[in-house]
């Protein structure tokens, strides 16, 4: 039995808002997509949907006590969660270098989480720290 989807492609600024009719997990009509990257989109999100992550992690010794991170390609959407809650334990020691990779294959999905900037050794002992 054919199922009527709509989907907001995210693969560029434009946001189109594509209808699909989908057959036994199948793309058999597609609508409302500006390009080929609109049809190429909704096959990958019927198939192995997949999402960038962005976060932070913690820091000791830094001039933050946060760095950004990020996923260096896009992990599969079932698996966002737990490596988010992987990252809340990881502490990394300053200083952090931007690309740096802060967790290889995480959960064996061969998607590297690596550091968005740069960050800094606190060069002064206890700043930030006023009970020290």
């Amino acid at each position: 039995m054919a199922e009527h989807q709509e989907f907001i492609c995210v693969t560029c600024p434009m946001g189109c808002a594509i209808q699909a009719v989908i057959e036994d997990g199948e793309l058999k009509e597609i609508e409302g997509e500006a390009c080929r990257r609109g049809i190429d989109w909704v096959r990958q999100e019927l198939s192995d949907p997949r999402r960038m992550l962005t976060t932070t992690v913690q820091v000791e010794g830094g001039v933050l006590p946060l760095v950004p991170v990020r996923s260096r390609d896009a992990l599969p959407k079932d698996e966002i969660l737990p490596v988010a809650a992987l990252l809340r334990h990881v502490v990394l020691q300053a200083p952090v270098k931007e690309g740096q990779i802060v967790v290889a294959d995480v959960l064996s999905t061969g998607v590297d989480i690596i550091a968005s900037r740069d960050l800094d050794a606190n060069e002064e002992r206890g700043l930030g720290h006023p009970d020290v």
